[in-house]
């Protein structure tokens, strides 16, 4: 979401394979995207202040679709043109309570509420198409009211929570605690939880996840769970891997312990990464189990053209004409 070069590149970059990619015409449809974006208008509004603010606090540029307009027409136009016929839309309400923004503002739980508000009024005006995530920040005190506020409310499907602009640390037992609380509070709610676990810290990896696992992932209960970009942000680094690495090992010696646990592929298969760094997620992928992970853009950050996206870019990950359809076909419970 943010451009690479601060501190925190929050980023929607995308990380490649190797390998000749399979010809469209053998590709097995996605069914449902399991991770994509559309700004409310008040958050659109407030994205301006929000990314000169985090360059000055030196963490990066803001990436263009974050600051372009995207509507829920254009998503269904791009849905329908790579055969998709379903959608999560996760809020990015999440950002207005945002510590990156500097002064903080003061209408932010408002703001917060006008964009979740706007995510749920896609369910209402399009049930078929799209699934809503609130979110919120798990470090405000906001974040129980507005849970609260959206709870037996048929139309939302889940919370989003996004550590990186929240600013958690996974190594702060205080932090560890409130992000704990929330996510109890959304599996009470019987909502599925999406969580962007990667966090600020440039050493972020394997500690961060086995911290997650200890603390955190019980107070789901039996909640879906999805962990977004594959643990990471997006691409594929040794950060990445070594958080997807940690949670193969917790898979591998307590499977059943992870029958709720889901991860996304959005944005990480790109043209970007190393041989050495594809053929590792790849072998990640095959430790953990293809029913572990579901397709999904992070759209509009990895391009408007999710035909081409899920074409072209997805197969740039070697894995083999067989477990790219298991993986292409996968929908979790919550998104059907």
């Amino acid at each position: 979401m943010f451009r690479q070069g601060g501190p925190v590149a929050l980023l929607a970059l995308a990380v490649g394979a190797a390998g000749p990619a399979e010809p469209s015409a053998r590709l097995v449809p996605v069914r449902v995207d399991h991770h994509v974006h559309l700004n409310a208008p008040a958050i659109q509004a407030f994205v301006p202040a929000f990314c000169a603010s985090i360059i000055r606090l030196h963490y990066g540029g803001c990436d263009p679709a974050l600051t372009t307009p995207h509507t829920p027409a254009e998503l269904l136009a791009e849905m329908d043109k790579a055969g998709i016929r379903r959608a999560l839309v996760l809020s990015t309400a999440y950002l207005a309570e945002s510590p990156m923004m500097q002064p903080p503002r003061t209408d932010a739980a408002a703001l917060m509420r006008a964009a979740n508000a706007w995510t749920v009024d896609l369910v209402r005006r399009d049930p078929t198409r799209f699934r809503a995530f609130i979110s919120v920040d798990p470090l405000r005190r906001t974040a129980f009211p507005e849970i609260a506020h959206w709870t037996g409310n048929p139309a939302v499907t889940g919370l989003k929570l996004h550590l990186t602009a929240s600013g958690v640390d996974l190594r702060r037992d205080r932090d560890l605690a409130d992000l704990a609380a929330v996510v109890h509070a959304a599996a009470l709610a019987h909502w599925a939880i999406v969580i962007h676990l990667r966090t600020q810290r440039m050493d972020y990896g394997a500690p961060d996840v086995r911290r997650f696992l200890t603390a955190v992932l019980p107070a789901a209960g039996d909640a879906p769970v999805q962990i977004a970009h594959a643990a990471g942000w997006g691409g594929i680094d040794a950060a990445t891997l070594s958080a997807l690495g940690a949670f193969a090992d917790a898979i591998q010696a307590a499977p059943g312990r992870f029958r709720h646990v889901w991860f996304d592929l959005s944005g990480v298969p790109t043209d970007k990464a190393s041989k050495a760094d594809r053929q590792a997620m790849v072998g990640l992928i095959r430790r953990i189990g293809l029913r572990h992970f579901l397709p999904g853009s992070d759209w509009p950050y990895n391009g408007v053209d999710l035909a081409d996206y899920y074409t072209r870019v997805y197969p740039e990950l070697p894995l083999t004409a067989r477990e790219w359809a298991v993986i292409r076909s996968n929908v979790a419970p919550y998104a059907r």
